[in-house]
């Protein structure tokens, strides 16, 4: 039986099998590096993931992480810092985001990037091949492949050899907690109806949103609702339910990724270079309806808003050579998502889009030499012409992940409404509020993996200090 608090049940109702210094529910990219901070900074821990298989959001990302400053930015002599991060971050989010924070996880970003290349065998290194929308520096940090599945791999071989324990199937359905908010331990309920509970001193959140709630989507975030859900399907806003009825602040609750080129019925990303470098978007009737550079995350909506819930990407082969290094576009090149097409005729035909599309072009052509202003607010000057043979695939709008949930201090710990710390819950990635602020139009890339890794990295630390300060105050 539950008590007042709802999802939280009181610690006299558990059967504790065991208990573990530090307990993390989740087994993406947050919970892996809360796992490793944890770990090396003394701690026993256990990974509790809902799956089969811990690969979480993370998995399905690009796997990059900003760092500036980080010593691969400087051994390609880029001049970066956490100030210029922390004001590009304000600039995006029109200073609607928590800007201590902001700066915090910046001059975060280059020492994770650090640990876990040089601590933990992530091969990590600098993507210096283009500028992502919103970034003034070239800062983003990815494995060989660009791809999300890699970097978790590396995490997973990382936590073998420090000899970390994942249960998967391992689904956790309440929390324990005591009348101060203080957790005491979780209950599992497997597959098969049977539960367990396992108790713990300390308990970090790395269980993401609530992208994968339709109720809850709809019910604060209307805008996206009809967009393509492409995340993990576990991002059920767990965190943010135990969280509340704890008296957890939440913050940026309307916040979260989208991305407006998921290729239309392959569930494959493309790559958003394809607009840095030139190309745009039309809808079903060939014209284009907003200013695709403005970012993918807020260009998902529009994207949704239009006939059919769809869009073509159009670029070109120039374009199409510079994506081929990510793992994500080899995958839409396999799946054969994309259209090729030597001259506009042929474009009309492979993507059955009406003629208009001819004379979007030409203008798009005509806004690249500088002829012409982009009604839509575009600069188009800087992509370059496009030229045949042109490349075409059609993209619906999609919700990636939320942005918004537990607010956090700057070693992750979850705190109340009044802004006083919970005694010992933790939370990362995106089961903590990001720095992306209270909309869709405050993203920028790398933020989701930012606040994953680093905000892991830290509550790991801190948890593992505090389960220490508590033993040898007992």
């Amino acid at each position: 039986m539950q008590n007042s608090l709802g999802p939280i049940l009181p610690p006299d109702a558990a059967n504790f099998s065991g208990s573990i210094p530090v307990l993390i529910i989740g087994g993406g990219g947050c919970g892996l590096s809360a796992a490793l901070s944890a770990k090396e900074n003394g701690a026993e821990v256990l990974i509790l993931e809902r799956d089969s298989s811990a690969l979480g959001t993370t998995a399905m990302s690009t796997g990059l992480i900003p760092g500036p400053g980080s010593i691969f930015q400087k051994a390609k002599g880029i001049e970066d810092s956490p100030e210029i991060f922390a004001a590009d971050i304000l600039k995006k989010t029109k200073g609607q985001t928590d800007p201590d924070m902001a700066l915090a996880l910046a001059r975060e970003g280059a020492p994770t990037v650090e640990w876990l290349a040089n601590e933990h065998g992530v091969p990590l290194t600098l993507i210096d091949s283009f500028l992502y929308p919103g970034h003034s520096k070239m800062r983003m940090h990815g494995t060989p492949t660009r791809s999300g599945s890699e970097l978790m791999g590396a995490l997973h071989s990382a936590a073998e050899k420090l000899s970390i324990d994942i249960i998967t199937q391992a689904p956790v359905t309440e929390v324990f907690a005591d009348a101060r908010g203080h957790v005491h331990g979780v209950r599992v309920t497997r597959p098969d109806g049977s539960t367990e509970d396992i108790g713990c001193d300390a308990l970090i959140l790395a269980c993401c949103g609530f992208a994968g709630s339709h109720e809850l989507v709809a019910e604060h975030i209307p805008e996206i609702v009809d967009a393509t859900f492409f995340g993990h399907p576990g991002n059920k806003g767990d965190a943010i339910r135990w969280g509340r009825a704890l008296g957890a602040g939440i913050a940026d609750i309307h916040a979260y990724q989208g991305h407006a080129g998921l290729a239309y019925s392959y569930g494959v990303p493309i790559l958003w270079a394809h607009i840095v470098h030139g190309g745009f978007q039309v809808n079903a009737e060939g014209k284009r309806f907003a200013n695709e550079a403005l970012g993918y995350s807020e260009h998902a909506r529009e994207v949704v808003a239009q006939t059919g819930h769809y869009a073509w990407s159009i670029y070109d082969e120039r374009i199409h050579t510079l994506m081929a290094e990510f793992d994500d576009y080899s995958d839409a090149i396999k799946a054969g998502c994309i259209r090729s097409a030597d001259t506009l005729d042929e474009l009309c035909a492979v993507t059955g889009l009406p003629e208009q599309v001819k004379q979007t072009v030409a203008e798009v052509a005509e806004m690249a030499e500088g002829k012409r202003i982009d009604p839509l607010g575009r600069n188009f000057t800087t992509g370059g012409v496009l030229k045949g043979p042109y490349k075409a695939v059609k993209v619906s709008g999609a919700l990636f992940h939320t942005q918004g949930g537990l607010v956090v201090d700057r070693t992750a710990r979850v705190l109340r409404a009044d802004a006083s710390p919970l005694p010992n819950l933790y939370a990362g990635g995106g089961a903590a509020r990001g720095i992306s602020g209270p909309s869709c139009w405050g993203y920028l890339a790398g933020n989701g993996l930012l606040t994953a890794t680093a905000l892991g990295r830290l509550a790991g630390r801190a948890a593992a200090a505090q389960v220490a300060h508590a033993a040898n105050a007992g």
